[in-house]
């Protein structure tokens, strides 16, 4: 056993399998006493079990931890709420929570239903929300706590998983104003995009060239929960861990603009400061465009499919 989470209290949702449970067993080892959140559904959704949320508790007390285990539905308030109110009552005290939890409905988004966007969305977060909202009022009194969403690089954008990709992206939106408005009451929010081989990361229909284990991203984790990465001051980042690799993704920023000129012309435009022609040659010139990374790798998934092989990422 560790100590770098000596005597603080941590839950951890979706901690029943893959990452959530690597993390889970993570903080016990060093010193945390977790509180093991699953729904028991598949990724797919279905009907929910505590046999998995049990069986990391066990293994986190066969070796010298301690832990409980809690079934709730993160994507409704009350489930949030009593995943809290559990670390609550049996150790006094809430220091960290990690949202892990999520579940997959793939279809491109014409044929996409109502059916299949919902619960994926209320999944991540929602889920992400209703536990970061228990947590934080206590945090806030408390005066400390941190508060851990996970994301994915498919924030940046989806070919048929727009209701994970906008999930993913509202999660990083989620954890930046969880950063800005708990800052001054010591509470910190960051995210956390792994690659790691899962359940999910085995429908991935690309090789990716760097992945990793979930026990990575559970050691990434840990150091996110801990007193050093508060007193280095990481709060509001999004962090990718991808095996060897640890990256931080930028902050949003304009990349260029251009202003109209400061004396409007009068006559046919109405003195506006825009028309459709003027925003084309803005277009066209200063402001230009951002390339999307992501559409690079659709022009390699077609490449490599029409020479019939597997793609790069």
């Amino acid at each position: 056993m560790g100590n770098f989470l000596a005597g603080k209290v941590v839950a951890v949702t979706g901690a029943g399998r893959g990452i959530g449970r690597a993390v889970a067993l993570a903080a016990a080892a060093e010193g945390a006493k977790v509180v093991v959140n699953d729904y028991g559904v598949s990724i797919e959704g279905g009907e929910p079990s505590s046999a998995v949320a049990q069986a990391v508790v066990k293994e986190i007390e066969a070796a010298g931890g301690t832990a409980v285990a809690v079934a709730d539905d993160v994507a409704t308030m009350a489930g949030g709420q009593r995943i809290v109110d559990t670390a609550l009552a049996e150790y006094g005290r809430i220091d960290g929570v990690v949202c892990v939890a999520g579940i997959l409905r793939e279809r491109m988004l014409f044929n996409m239903s109502e059916e299949e966007w919902d619960p994926v969305v209320a999944t991540h977060l929602k889920g992400t929300f209703t536990v970061f909202r228990a947590a934080a009022a206590v945090m806030r009194k408390q005066k400390s706590g941190t508060l851990i969403g996970f994301t994915s690089g498919n924030h940046q954008g989806s070919v048929a998983q727009a209701n994970y990709s906008s999930a993913k992206g509202g999660i990083i939106s989620l954890v930046r104003s969880a950063a800005l408005g708990l800052h001054k009451y010591g509470v910190t929010a960051n995210a956390v995009a792994p690659v790691a081989r899962t359940r999910m990361s085995a429908n991935v229909p690309m090789e990716l060239k760097e992945i990793g284990e979930p026990e990575d991203v559970a050691a990434f984790v840990v150091y996110l929960l801990s007193e050093r990465a508060r007193t280095d001051g990481v709060t509001g980042q999004v962090y990718t861990v991808a095996g060897p690799k640890i990256a931080v993704w930028a902050q949003p920023v304009e990349l260029r603009a251009v202003h109209a000129d400061e004396e409007r012309p009068d006559g046919a435009d109405g003195g506006r400061w825009w028309t459709p022609e003027r925003v084309a040659e803005a277009v066209a010139g200063p402001v230009g465009v951002d390339p999307m990374p992501m559409l690079a790798q659709l022009e390699e998934m077609a490449r490599a499919a029409a020479a019939k092989e597997r793609p790069n990422s």
